[in-house]
């Protein structure tokens, strides 16, 4: 059994590392065509070395290649082991193999075990390589281009504290980290607003707080009644003050502002679960971000699948050529799996599902459809 294991194994993985190669080399080329239109442009800056080069281009590109591992790992997992089973059936050894002790079930657990390899492979990239490289890769280019922002008007975020509650706006993060533009607006249990502070720049400290610089800070000294504002010695009154440096304690970590700023699908679980729950415990929709933390959480669990549909072409016998349309075959239904993982994802945003069963589905579907398949193929042949 242990040279059988060998055998298979050696090839599936010769085959999944040839795949996946081909796909990261395919894509490296499309994203470094997409870069060289920013070619001899910078940052507004008119130093020579801001000039955004091949070089930072290439160095651009290779960042982005953790990610593109994370999402093509499941489909050349399935490429890979469905042209190997589809060769050893045309060869005829896995017949060989399966007169030799090799039994359906005892296949299936051979590569259930592969694939679990690659569920940890794919979780230890999509979960730390991809973000890290992901985030280097943004700030970066946001060096030679821009900052990294949403919209016109950059990231929205709330938080409640004790006695007051917090709407922040970051417009811009630079590539050393800072925040630009950031406006902090503060209410009081009644919904009134209390204060507002602006500044220019700030920094993430330790100690959870933000350390604002040449902060203005207005402050609001409302009347408590309606009755009281018609009184003219007790109108509202505002005093205004301008700042060296402003601390503000807060729970809003570098990471929260960063999946506000980028994309919730190249942030780490636990990032994400941290989001999350800060959304929810602040009274906000955290649908989508739900969705994308299922999704991270079921997605590496997609290369089991991938292996269990590999299997039942073992089991059908043909002689001359046919491996090119069963391998294109393998790439339809990895394309198709790709897809609806997207669609589900969507549509489960839009109808208000339960975030870990838009994520889940179809997982479900196309395992149901591989088991389907493999224990008609056992039990006709």
């Amino acid at each position: 059994m242990k040279t059988i294991r060998r055998l298979i194994y050696g090839e599936v993985l010769t085959a999944i590392a040839l795949v996946a190669l081909g796909f990261l080399a395919l894509f490296f080329f499309f994203d470094l065509v997409d870069e060289l239109q920013y070619l001899g442009k910078n940052n507004g800056l008119s130093a020579a070395a801001d000039i955004y080069q091949i070089r930072h281009a290439l160095l651009y590109v290779a960042l982005l290649i953790p990610n593109h591992l994370y999402e093509l790992l499941p489909i050349s997992v399935l490429i890979g082991t469905i042209f190997v089973m589809a060769r050893l059936a045309q060869s005829s050894e896995y017949t060989i193999l399966r007169t030799s002790g090799l039994g359906p079930w005892r296949a299936l657990r051979l590569l259930l075990v592969l694939g679990s390899f690659f569920v940890t492979l794919s979780f230890a990239v999509g979960d730390y390589v991809a973000p890290a490289s992901e985030r280097a890769a943004q700030l970066f280019k946001a060096r030679y281009q821009s900052k990294i922002t949403v919209g016109q008007t950059g990231a929205w975020l709330k938080e409640k504290q004790p006695y007051n509650s917090y709407v922040v706006n970051v417009k811009e993060l630079t590539p050393d980290n800072q925040m630009q533009g950031v406006q902090i607006f503060e209410f009081d249990n009644k919904g009134m607003i209390v204060s507002t502070t602006q500044a220019p720049v700030a920094q993430f400290t330790g100690g959870d707080a933000w350390m604002l610089k040449q902060a203005t800070r207005a402050e609001f000294d409302v009347p408590a009644s309606p009755a009281d504002i018609s009184k003219p010695q007790n109108g509202a009154k505002v005093s205004r003050a301008t700042l060296q440096t402003f601390r503000w304690p807060t729970e809003i970590s570098a990471e929260m502002v960063s999946v506000a700023l980028l994309k919730p699908d190249r942030m780490g679980t636990i990032d994400l679960f941290n989001y999350v729950r800060h959304l929810n415990a602040n009274g906000q929709s955290a649908q989508r971000y739900e969705i994308e933390f299922w999704k991270k959480v079921f997605y590496p669990l997609s290369c089991l699948v991938m292996v269990m549909l590999a299997l039942p072409f073992a089991y059908l016998h043909f002689r001359s050529g046919g491996i090119a349309s069963y391998v294109f075959a393998g790439v339809m239904i990895g394309i198709s799996f790709f897809l609806l993982n997207n669609v589900f994802g969507y549509i489960g945003n839009l109808r208000n599902w339960q975030p870990w069963l838009a994520a889940a589905t179809p997982g479900l579907m196309y395992m149901a459809v591989s088991l389907g398949a493999f224990g008609w193929l056992v039990l006709r042949r």
